[in-house]
């Protein structure tokens, strides 16, 4: 007698509505207990679903794409009397664990706790490791510490758990997706022991139960980023994941990439190709052979003191220098008269006082900016190679000092927004950022950057642009300057010094100075923004 069984998602933790991004099966497979059926992914983890029971699949109720919960219909199988062997229920409601790169948060098992999404951020330091193995760990308990050239980013637990081995040293660079360690999840501190599909992802080879490889490189497959079915089949199959190109998202790699891997057909990933012994320092940037820097031994002309540069300075030092070779530059210089606004900022401060918020000239200059820019749209815009990306929203980065360099936040939707209330997000982002705590998502996103030096002197400069911008202001301190409409009456007019950099890819002298006379103009008199 033919029995038809719902196959359901069991218990899969807080999570709700997600995808499903791999089909293991297709109708009329024999599954055993264990086999994968659906791969689902999460925000926070990949997730195996396993047959409950063996059978023979006789209809599939998902396809790719489709969104889950715990109960969900996946598929039905036939079963032929009683012959079917069936999981033990609590093992059946248990799936296999992998973390995507991004933080991990899973059901019981070993999961590998990655990087989560750092932004455009690649080849980050680790600077402190937090914890040690045998640390037990609660969600949200930071693990390690990162430095970008913009800012400290701590990564945190992404659940509780034992920490069972770390993959990272201080000093190691690693970008999103990167494992950092181990983690022994849920009622599975043990690991293997009471985990064992879980751990099949991430053991070593005394712990798999599969045939592996003899040229499997570990190190690398417990890095790679894969779910436990496709591990268990590159394990089965001797295949190296650390060496397999990924087609699924984010670079996952799926169980044909292994297969066509398998069969000599697949995508391996080559080692990055030795930088020639005699190429000149600066081979790489828009193909310019550059002679090497000079030795010079300075010592031997006086006293000197070596002084590292902080790690901020050394990495925005290669993309200031990125920016300054690849973009044209054209800086075109202007005049705002502030005489009005600045009286009209005194009296603000004053009324705003019991507030709290103190306005400075950088709030309105970034309205004025919103102003010009919706004026003259290719200004708010990137390059995407013959194409130019035109934003329909104003992200405003403004450049702020702090102890280990320059960095750049992003207060967002300026146009939506009243100066008090960006100056009071101001505040904030400027103590983040000089306390070194600002998180990548505040700087990122920009659409055009303010550079300001009003609070320390200078007249004019050249702003280098903040790529992917395709334009910066700069702006120097404000003082009196003597004005005559008829060269017999003069009268003293309160001035700020404009700098504008612009890619010359992009736009061209004629709409540089329109847009800097526009950006005057509105500071001249801010009823200008209205229309």
């Amino acid at each position: 007698m033919s029995n038809s069984i719902d196959i359901q998602v069991p218990d899969i933790g807080d999570f709700s509505d997600v995808p499903v991004i791999e089909i293991f099966v297709k109708v009329g497979d024999m599954v055993k207990v264990e086999d994968p059926l659906v791969s689902l992914e999460s925000d926070k983890a990949t997730l195996d679903v396993p047959a409950p029971r063996g059978g023979v699949v006789k209809a599939i109720s998902v396809k790719l794409g489709d969104k889950v919960n715990q109960g969900s219909v996946i598929m039905q199988f036939e079963a032929e009397g009683g012959a079917a062997a069936v999981a033990p229920p609590a093992e059946a409601a248990k799936p296999s664990v992998t973390a995507p790169p991004s933080a991990v948060s899973a059901p019981a098992g070993l999961a590998e706790v990655r990087v989560p999404d750092i932004g455009d951020f690649k080849d980050v330091p680790v600077i402190e490791i937090f914890v040690k193995v045998g640390d037990t760990v609660k969600a949200e308990d930071p693990l390690v510490s990162l430095e970008s050239d913009k800012a400290t980013m701590d990564v945190p637990a992404p659940l509780s758990g034992v920490v069972k081995e770390i993959r990272i040293k201080i000093g190691d660079k690693v970008s999103e997706g990167s494992v950092v360690l181990l983690l022994a999840t849920g009622d599975a501190p043990s690991a293997a022991a009471t985990a064992p599909t879980a751990a099949a992802a991430v053991a070593p080879p005394a712990q798999a139960s599969v045939a592996v490889g003899a040229s499997v490189n570990e190190a690398a497959f417990a890095l790679a980023y894969a779910g436990p079915a496709v591990r268990k089949l590159a394990r089965e199959l001797g295949v190296d994941l650390g060496r397999v190109s990924g087609s699924g998202d984010h670079g996952r790699i799926v169980r044909a990439d292994v297969e066509a891997f398998a069969k000599g057909g697949g995508a391996a990933t080559a080692p990055a190709a030795a930088k020639p012994a005699s190429a000149p320092a600066g081979v790489g940037v828009g193909g310019l052979e550059l002679l090497a820097w000079p030795k010079v031994d300075f010592a031997k002309f006086g006293p000197v003191e070596r002084k590292e540069l902080s790690r901020i300075k050394k990495i925005s030092g290669a993309n200031l220098h990125r920016n300054w070779v690849v973009i044209p530059h054209v800086t075109t210089h202007d005049e705002a008269d502030i005489t009005e606004l600045e009286q009209f900022r005194v009296q603000m401060n004053k009324e705003l006082e019991k507030s709290g918020v103190k306005l400075s000239m950088l709030p309105f200059m970034m309205k004025a900016a919103v102003s010009a820019l919706k004026k003259f749209p290719e200004f708010n815009a990137s390059l995407d190679g013959d194409a130019l990306v035109l934003k329909n929203y104003w992200h405003i980065g403004f450049a702020a000092d702090t102890p280990n360099g320059l960095m750049v936040p992003v207060i967002r939707d300026v146009d939506k927004k009243t100066v008090p209330e960006i100056a009071k997000e101001m505040g904030e982002l400027a103590k983040l950022a000089r306390e070194g705590k600002l998180k990548p998502d505040q700087m990122s996103g920009g659409t055009f950057t303010i550079s300001s030096l009003g609070g320390i002197g200078g007249i004019y400069f050249t702003p280098i642009i903040n790529a992917p911008e395709v334009a910066i202001m700069g702006v120097c301190k404000s003082y009196w300057k003597q004005h005559s409409s008829d060269g017999k009456t003069y009268t003293s007019r309160l001035t700020l010094p404009l700098s504008l950099s612009w890619d010359h890819r992009v736009i061209d002298g004629a709409a540089a100075a329109r847009f800097n006379v526009h950006f005057a103009n509105v500071l001249a008199d801010l009823r200008r923004v209205l229309f």
